[in-house]
């Protein structure tokens, strides 16, 4: 495994070995942010597993930025066998863009904006509701850039409380985090693979009406502790709960 100091970079196509061509937005933040220069390394990655380790072989500045790289390792990370999904429910001000940050450096798999009833965020279907979630999947992006991920997390459409009713409907298990409910989460029997979702209220709380729609599909409520969390925080501690129970931490 390669130096995890590495700066890792996004590029639609990782090859084996060879020379490659690093440009766009990632060829200018490597060569005038970073200012990467030849003879240095870096990570490449595709954001589905496929990395390289590259050596800069040439740097070309300014608008048109971009990088000769020569691999010298490659290799592919497999994504767990129990993929974590986590429908955080809109939050005000920079709090939603903050917990997608926490959970994607603490491995969520997938990343999808709930519109729950006490949100006080209202994400519309303009241009205004299209400018938060780019913001959501740059986070998400830079997010996972940072942690060194060999998968970037999809970050889904927002969803309504039905819509998200019917997703949980598809999945190995679904755990609504609440305050007061009656279980752990440490006390549930986790599936081995598959698919898990992560539900995170708002800062109002989740309403009975939405529980209800949530545990009639098999969603289980459970706590984390005995301490209120921030829905900013909620589903990173969940997620690092759930890499030491289960073997995602392997």
């Amino acid at each position: 495994m390669p130096d995890t100091t590495l700066p890792v970079f996004l590029a639609p196509d990782v090859p084996v070995s060879g020379t490659t061509l690093l440009e766009g937005e990632e060829a200018r933040h490597a060569a005038t942010v970073r200012r990467l220069r030849t003879g240095e390394q870096l990570v490449l990655s595709d954001g589905a597993g496929a990395m390289a380790r590259c050596a800069v072989a040439a740097v070309q500045s300014g608008r048109d930025a971009a990088l000769t790289l020569t691999v010298l390792e490659h290799w592919t990370e497999e994504p767990p066998a129990l993929r974590v999904h986590v429908a955080q429910a809109l939050a005000k001000g920079d709090r939603g863009e903050l917990a997608v940050e926490l959970a994607t450096e603490a491995g969520a798999d997938a990343v999808v904006p709930w519109r729950a009833a006490r949100s006080v965020a209202r994400w519309d279907d303009g241009p205004r509701g299209g400018k938060a979630l780019g913001r959501w999947r740059a986070t998400a992006r830079s997010a996972a850039k940072q942690a060194r991920r060999a998968h970037l997390p999809a970050v889904a459409e927002p969803v309504s409380t039905a819509e998200l009713a019917q997703l949980a409907a598809t999945m190995s298990a679904t755990y609504v985090l609440e305050s007061a409910a009656g279980t752990q989460l440490t006390a549930q029997t986790l599936p081995a693979g598959g698919d898990l979702l992560l539900i995170v209220g708002p800062e109002g709380g989740i309403t009975d009406g939405e529980l209800a729609a949530l545990e009639a599909v098999g969603a289980t409520p459970v706590r984390l502790g005995h301490t209120v969390l921030r829905t900013s925080t909620a589903a990173a501690v969940a997620l690092g709960a759930l890499g030491a129970l289960t073997t995602r931490w392997h």
